[in-house]
């Protein structure tokens, strides 16, 4: 019998009630194989596929228990001294890496998105086995047949998409692998090609002429909750935007996103969404954004190290702190670090007391429906950290969706519309491909829209090396080579990653980390990607020795580990 890991087992556990239990599926047999049992007919088979989106979207967001905690701490995003979710034991500087030994205290963060990810690409390529060519097996009409496979290739293409861009390998499912096959592992670029042709035949089913008609497109409003209607238009801008976001995401160095097809991702950003995606959260039937909602306590999930958003920094003190050595940055340019900066998105004002004034959450932002209209906060002194790296610790904590962690759209904490995928993000990828290509004016044109928008000085000269205008006002600073312990005004390219990160923030999955790898701006020994889970390598029957692990460390993956970065750290 040829071993098969636990995520097989969905088709059989698809018979308990879904909703009531997202995250803990109820197995009967994972080597059964019941796909006949569980699509036996096309009501069933639609109500499972129908369910799908669901279920991947708890793997990348649906529990606090997953790679984000690791990734958002080793890229900037964040800093907590807990050791809740492993963020303590995964902070830069420390020769810390992704272990993947059996029985390793992160083993459940690490095999989350993995395990679910492989899940849905088996229910969604099971049912479309059940659609091949030749069979009689049909939902009722050719255009709900068409509805259900786009919906079926798009999960493919996210659930091998997210997974591509995490681990380092995975097995593959096909509408004609058999049930009971576990299957040879694929290095990661296999899998991202994978996705983006099912991306692509998502998209060729809902464009399809006989995708309109009896009981077709809009997808039923449970199958993606969502304040838009998902007609077959609206539904393919979404398919494209995910793969422009892939696309992008998946390399592990520079070198590698330089190498990607920018002009493919500058097409799907034209063909993608022309507003923001918002997903309507519930807490009791899902979806759910896990790390959005960790604002119980000020400092300790979302507070911002000054790496990153120091760049904005307008009064010295990030020059001050830039200039300390890391180990000696915990009083450098205050205690914790403050600054003052022009972009709005932060709390305004000279003095601590006058952003804390000029911004509280508890008098703008804490109602229904209410956005915030700072996306960080200087939060109350009274709570401020004083444990931890001195080089983590700010005035400053993340808060742009505080108003939906508290009340959401009608006074029901984290229920309701909430982004997923910003306009902005897909904007500044479009930007990305742009300066890659030497189009510098129209790269500029689009990060002259978020910087404008929110007080920053509109960017004039259009190439890769005249600084951003304001002199010693400019945003962003960055440190400067060789010793990296000054800093300067940075160029366009500067300014578009600033940009990116700013507005990308605790959006989606990890975006700092998957950014940061892709420019060469991670602290040096940062792990590049994931091992394939300790789990799915022993349900493959291999030996120990084929476990491994990434970034510095005696038996680790080799050239797994960043290098010394842009920023110098």
């Amino acid at each position: 019998m040829i071993r098969t890991s636990l995520r097989w087992a969905a088709l059989a556990s698809a018979v308990v009630t879904f909703a009531a239990c997202q995250d803990q599926l109820v197995i009967e047999n994972p080597n059964s194989g019941n796909t006949d049992k569980v699509l036996a007919t096309p009501a069933d088979a639609e109500n499972l596929l129908g369910s799908y989106y669901k279920r991947w979207h708890s793997g990348v967001y649906g529990s606090i228990s997953s790679m984000e905690s690791m990734m958002n701490i080793f890229a900037f995003q964040t800093y907590g001294s807990l050791a809740n979710e492993c963020m303590n034991s995964h902070a830069p500087f420390s020769g810390a890496g992704f272990t993947n030994n059996p029985g390793n205290t992160c083993q459940a963060n690490k095999y989350r998105l993995y395990s679910i990810g492989s899940e849905v690409n088996r229910v969604a390529s099971s049912f479309l086995a059940k659609l091949q060519p030749g069979s009689t097996f049909t939902l009722g009409t050719p255009a709900r047949d068409l509805r259900a496979i786009a919906l079926a290739e798009f999960l493919n293409g996210l659930s091998l998409g997210y997974i591509a861009m995490v681990y380092d390998s995975a097995g593959i499912v096909g509408a004609g692998t058999d049930a009971e096959d576990a299957g040879p592992l694929y290095h990661y670029t296999v899998v991202r090609d994978s996705a983006m042709a099912a991306f692509g035949r998502a998209i060729a089913a809902a464009q399809n002429p006989l995708s309109g008609g009896a009981n077709g497109f809009p997808l039923p409003a449970t199958w993606i909750p969502s304040p838009t209607t998902f007609t077959a238009v609206e539904f393919v801008k979404l398919v494209r935007a995910y793969r422009a976001r892939i696309r992008a995401n998946v390399p592990r160095t520079p070198a590698e996103r330089a190498a990607v097809d920018w002009a493919a991702i500058v097409a799907d950003a034209d063909g993608g969404l022309t507003a923001t995606h918002n997903i309507t959260t519930n807490t009791v039937t899902g979806p759910a954004i896990a790390w959005r909602g960790q604002y119980s306590t000020f400092g300790l999930w979302h507070q911002m190290t000054p790496f990153i958003i120091g760049m904005a920094d307008t009064s010295g003190s990030y020059a001050s702190w830039i200039a300390a050595p890391v180990g000696n940055r915990a009083t450098a340019g205050g205690n914790p670090f403050g600054m003052a900066t022009p972009d709005r998105r932060f709390p305004q004002g000279a003095s601590r007391a006058a952003q804390q004034a000029d911004f509280a959450i508890a008098r703008d932002c804490s109602t229904a429906n209410t956005a915030c209209p700072r996306y960080f906060v200087n939060r109350p002194t009274t709570q401020d950290q004083t444990t931890g790296e001195g080089w983590g610790l700010s005035q400053f904590d993340f808060v742009r969706f505080y108003g939906w962690n508290i009340a959401g759209d009608a006074g029901q904490a984290r229920n309701g519309r909430t982004p997923l995928f910003t306009l902005e993000e897909l904007q500044l990828l479009k930007a990305e491909g742009l300066y890659r290509a030497g189009n510098y004016a129209a790269a500029g044109a689009i990060v002259n829209t978020t910087r404008v928008r929110n007080g920053l000085t509109a960017i004039t000269v259009f190439d890769a090396s005249t600084p951003v205008p304001g002199g010693n006002a400019c945003v962003p600073k960055v440190p400067r080579p060789p010793t990296f312990n000054t800093i300067g005004c940075g160029n366009l390219w500067e300014a578009l990653k600033y940009e990116k990160r700013i507005e990308t923030a605790f959006t989606h999955f990890a975006p700092w980390y998957l950014d940061s790898r892709g420019w060469g701006d991670l602290p040096e020994t940062t792990p590049l990607f994931v091992a394939t889970p300790y789990q799915d390598v022993q349900a493959r029957g291999k030996p120990s020795s084929a476990i491994y692990g990434t970034g510095p460390g005696v038996g680790n993956a080799p050239n797994s580990s960043a290098a010394r970065g842009s920023y110098g750290w």
